[in-house]
């Protein structure tokens, strides 16, 4: 007798639980209700693929946890006139906050990512323990006015972020060094905590908050005190394995330039962020007499964003040029984001864009000039329409949204 044919041994992957499938399927529901509402239990079992039983069993639990109501119905073809379901937008509060300015600022925050209450708390002194006590005391005052049930608790904080275990490795402006931040915040609150890189948060914020997606990678570009980028590629969060993506503003550009922070000297960041600008615009108070500037002469401390932007709007030709050199420097920026990455859409944040399309300009220009010209042909370089006082906000919301309640497909990270 001849041997048996050995046998084939075939990947045995694990079945889901019928818990987890109904956790699958309520997050699918309620992101449909959520995306598509108002809308009949019938047109969410065609879009869902789900059956009307599953879907009826679904919508009768989410609206006994108040998530979602019925709101009429709509003129029926035949039969019985369908009922429409709607999210409860304020079903539910999040706490979303802001660490990456010279004030932390926070928010309680509903289902669609509009804003019921903020905080702002200056930041005093860069002691590592007193910016937790800060951080702390936001979430307090926050949960304080909070009249709903909270989700959770979404940060966006300088530095490198471990986003999966809710690591800070290192944030240089807040004296942080391997700081398990939620870990700390989740004993305390018992509530969920999610945590990102600021730039990372402001990605998210754009990506789901920005208005119509045209394609699936993106570069978000945010200038503050610091420079940074958010970068989502093909569908995935990019974080890097050192948690340093988009640390673009760390480059050297220039050579024997000013100090920077990192300890390097004639960073990218020395010339494009709000602390380059009030330095030049300072100097150029001092040592400029023709320039609206020098009336600050005296008191170069007062010189502030806003009294930059009054003297450019003014038509003060020193500040022209020095915030068209930034354009440029920024532009450099772009094209090397760009030629490295391929990435064909480029979204301008923070407070350095309230100078308009006067600052893009030149970005633009140079971006399309230093990249290879079939690459520079499709870069579009746009300014956000998102508030840059709530652009991380809002991305850290969105962790605790799609985290929680699976409104959003979460990018791979």
């Amino acid at each position: 007798m001849g041997e048996s044919p050995p046998e084939t041994t075939q990947p045995r992957w694990p079945k889901a639980t019928c818990r987890q499938t109904r956790a699958h399927n309520t997050r699918l529901i309620l992101r449909t209700i959520y995306e598509h509402g108002p809308i009949s239990r019938a047109d969410i079992a065609r879009v869902t693929h789900l059956t009307r039983t599953t879907v009826s069993d679904v919508v009768a639990e989410l609206m006994s946890q108040g998530l979602v109501e019925e709101v009429g119905s709509r003129p029926s073809s035949g039969g019985k006139p369908p009922i429409l379901l709607n999210l409860v937008d304020n079903a539910r509060y999040l706490i979303g906050l802001d660490l990456a300015s010279d004030a932390f600022q926070g928010a309680l925050v509903n289902l669609r990512g509009q804003i019921r209450h903020r905080v702002s708390l200056p930041l005093l002194s860069r002691d590592g323990d007193r910016a937790l006590d800060l951080v702390r005391e936001a979430i307090d005052q926050l949960m304080a006015q909070a009249d709903r049930p909270l989700l959770g608790i979404g940060i966006g904080t300088p530095g490198l972020v471990d986003a999966v275990r809710g690591i800070v490795y290192q944030a240089v402006n807040l004296d942080w060094r391997d700081l398990p931040l939620r870990a700390l915040l989740e004993r305390q609150y018992r509530l969920p905590v999610y945590v990102a890189n600021d730039c990372h948060a402001a990605v998210l914020a754009e990506y789901y908050f920005g208005g119509k997606r045209e394609t699936e990678s993106l570069a978000v570009v945010k200038v503050e005190r610091g420079l940074g980028v958010g970068i989502v590629l093909s569908g995935r969060l990019l974080s890097g394995d050192s948690f340093g993506a988009g640390e673009i503003g760390h480059l050297r550009v220039v050579e024997g330039g000013e100090p920077c922070r990192c300890g390097h000297t004639g960073c990218l960041e020395t010339m494009v962020s709000t602390r380059a600008l009030l330095r030049q615009a300072r100097a150029i108070a001092q040592g400029r007499p023709d320039s609206y500037l020098h009336r600050w002469a005296e008191v170069p401390d007062q010189i502030s964003l806003d009294v930059i932007l009054e003297a450019f709007q003014a038509g003060d030709e020193a500040t022209r040029q020095m915030v068209l050199q930034m354009g440029r420097y920024l532009g450099f920026g772009v094209a090397t984001l760009v030629s490295v990455l391929g990435i064909r859409r480029v979204v301008l944040a923070g407070s350095i864009t309230r100078f308009g399309e006067p600052l893009l300009e030149p970005v633009r220009q140079e971006a399309q000039a230093r990249a290879l010209e079939r690459v520079a042909r499709e870069i579009r370089i746009d300014l956000s329409r998102i508030d840059s006082g709530d652009m991380v906000i809002l991305g850290a919301s969105a962790l605790v949204l799609a985290r929680r309640l699976g409104l959003f497909a979460l990018l791979k990270m």
